[in-house]
């Protein structure tokens, strides 16, 4: 990939004094695991490398490793020229790593790094949802998740494209060819399914099926969000359903229905913010221990 610079003042303030520190982020998601190589020289950041590979059975642990070893090997450098190695999501458990991140100000740290100027984080993963309100550095102001049962994730999602037999990157367009959306009552991902199932017997079409199931997903979205007290600006969505352009034009058709003057956007690097705030995390922790290393040696 091509190195990726934006102003390192964008998310701590006007500080430059800072030193050039390298780091890895690695994202382990229930889907997906998500490695960056970011070079933090100063004012500047620079995204050198990047790696995603979907879980499918495999080991999270081994991916995560696969993963540092790729965006090293991407980034030509070796591992002796990292500074910092952090994990955030379920990587709490990856051994070589220096620290760890909890994963809602991750998301909200990468976010403001791919979108700047968001005042929220939409994080739509596998298992769950959650809004994120956050300032213009990507600190937390306050958040709303969903229910770990709950009928709006994206694993619910994938197991309804298989039933129907849709493969997941026809789901967004095919939504987006509704013309008479089914919509699914239930909270409840079990029985959602059954919703499903039945509006399959009853002949609704694939499409209307997929547009009433982002509509569902996008209802409790939107509720998320005002939950968190936004009121204006830009939503950005993160996690892997953030590419999912039926999904997306569902929360942007819910927007105008519940009269939220908030405008959802999606990035093509979605699927990174977590893994990106991670490494932007690390440079930050790494420049504070060299701090406090140095003044103990004053």
């Amino acid at each position: 990939m091509q190195p990726r610079t934006t102003s390192y003042a964008t998310l701590k303030g006007t500080r430059q004094d800072t030193i050039m520190t390298t780091t890895i982020g690695i994202d382990i998601g229930s889907g997906a695991v998500k490695s960056v190589l970011f070079r933090v020289d100063g004012g500047k950041q620079d995204w050198l490398a990047k790696r995603c590979e979907r879980i499918r059975r495999r080991d999270p642990l081994t991916l995560a490793k696969e993963g540092f070893d790729a965006v090293l090997a991407d980034s030509g450098l070796a591992a002796n020229d990292i500074d910092y190695i952090a994990t955030t999501g379920e990587g709490e458990n990856v051994k070589f790593a220096t620290g760890h991140f909890y994963s809602m100000t991750t998301h909200a740290r990468g976010g403001v790094f791919l979108q700047p100027g968001i005042s929220a984080v939409v994080d739509v993963g596998a298992l769950n949802g959650r809004a994120i309100y956050v300032d213009e550095r990507g600190k937390v102001l306050s958040y709303k998740m969903t229910s770990q049962c709950a009928s709006g994730s994206g694993q619910f999602l994938e197991n309804i494209a298989r039933y129907l037999g849709v493969a997941v990157e026809e789901i967004g367009p095919l939504s987006q060819q509704s013309q008479n959306p089914e919509k699914v009552s239930s909270i409840c991902a079990v029985l959602a399914e059954t919703d499903v199932i039945n509006m399959v017997s009853r002949g609704i079409a694939t499409p209307d099926i997929l547009k009433g199931i982002h509509l569902s997903m996008a209802s409790r979205i939107v509720k998320l969000l005002k939950v968190t007290g936004i009121k204006t600006g830009t939503a950005l969505l993160t996690g892997g359903l953030a590419l999912d352009s039926g999904l997306l034009a569902a929360i942007q058709e819910e927007m105008v229905n519940e009269k939220v003057n908030v405008k959802a956007v999606s990035h093509p690097d979605s699927i990174y913010a977590g893994a990106i705030g991670a490494a932007l995390w690390g440079a930050f922790r790494h420049e504070k221990l060299a701090e406090l290393q140095g003044r103990a040696a004053a």
